[in-house]
């Protein structure tokens, strides 16, 4: 039987502050996502502008365009409109393209370091048998409590004095220690449901701590491993200060990109860029609460 919203005993100021509080949690969710949402319609713009002209507040077709769109192929290429070569010539020398390239780079090696890195910490922290659980805690997560620019500049002073400032590797190192805590807080979260007593019952039965790991608890915590790993990634994926201490010219990625659009040129490709990275939040984070969802169910919390 499905259970009423409003119970049939609740008096009548109850009946209008059950209404007038999902109004104003209606308000803060258009304050929230209004400023996510204006820019798609904007990045269908013909002209080179950052607002509505009259003819796309007419709902005029001829106002609206994929050029912005087409620009993320095209801008960079040595001959757009070349009929030969021209995949190539976009996968080479495109800008945009060349961000999105460094960006998923350096975001897919970023978070399977801070993956394992976190997952092991994780498992670590939540035995009973370590020491000053909080004081190692709070180390590990700081990087999300401390001011960006400084661990990025932290990170940049570090990694020049061994040579790995303005390199793909330093960059990833870099992201990894950003994407490291949230991987941390997610799987240690999943761990505070896990049964103890499922690893030592597999130790009972000659089972060592490796294969006790892959067999017992992975498939138990992977839910949380593969949300922090998200959120990992999309941090990757959205950071801008970190990149601007540590890439070259060479490893821009796409926060970059903008970045620079921003300051140099200001054109509406950044505003369909953008509309294409707020469709992929978008979808992560909705594999993110599925997996939530799917994870309670393991642990027999029943979602709301």
């Amino acid at each position: 039987m499905k259970k009423r919203a409003i119970p049939i005993y609740a008096s009548r100021g109850d009946v209008a502050w059950f209404y007038t509080f999902r109004f104003i949690c209606a308000l803060v969710f258009l304050f929230l996502i209004f400023p996510i949402i204006i820019i798609i319609p904007l990045s269908f713009n013909q002209e080179p502008y950052f607002s509505f002209t009259s003819g796309m507040l007419s709902l005029d077709p001829d106002a609206y365009s994929y050029r912005w769109y087409w620009d993320i192929l095209k801008n960079g290429m040595a001959d757009p409109d070349a009929s030969n070569g021209w995949w190539a010539d976009m996968w080479n020398n495109a800008q945009w393209i060349r961000s999105i390239k460094n960006s998923f780079i350096v975001g897919i090696f970023a978070t399977i370091l801070a993956t394992v890195l976190g997952t092991v910490a994780a498992i670590g922290l939540s035995s009973s048998h370590m020491p000053y659980k909080r004081i190692i805690m709070s180390l590990l997560i700081s990087p999300m409590i401390i001011p960006l620019v400084i661990t990025a500049s932290g990170l940049f002073y570090s990694f020049s004095q061994v040579g790995l400032a303005k390199n793909y590797l330093g960059l990833i190192l870099a992201h990894a220690v950003l994407g490291t805590p949230f991987v941390i807080i997610t799987v240690t979260a999943t761990l505070v449901g896990f049964d103890q007593s499922l690893t030592r019952a597999s130790a009972s039965l000659g089972a060592g701590p490796v294969r006790t790991f892959f067999r017992i608890q992975t498939p138990l915590i992977l839910p949380g491993v593969i949300s922090g790993a998200l959120f990992a990634f999309i941090t990757s994926f959205d950071e801008v200060v970190v990149v601007l201490q540590l890439a070259d010219v060479r490893q821009r990625t796409i926060p970059r990109q903008m970045f620079s659009g921003i300051r140099e040129q200001i054109s509406p490709t950044i505003l369909a860029v953008a509309t294409i990275l707020v469709i992929l939040s978008i979808i992560l984070l909705t594999i993110v609460e599925l997996l939530r969802r799917r994870s309670e169910r393991l642990r027999g919390i029943s979602p709301e």
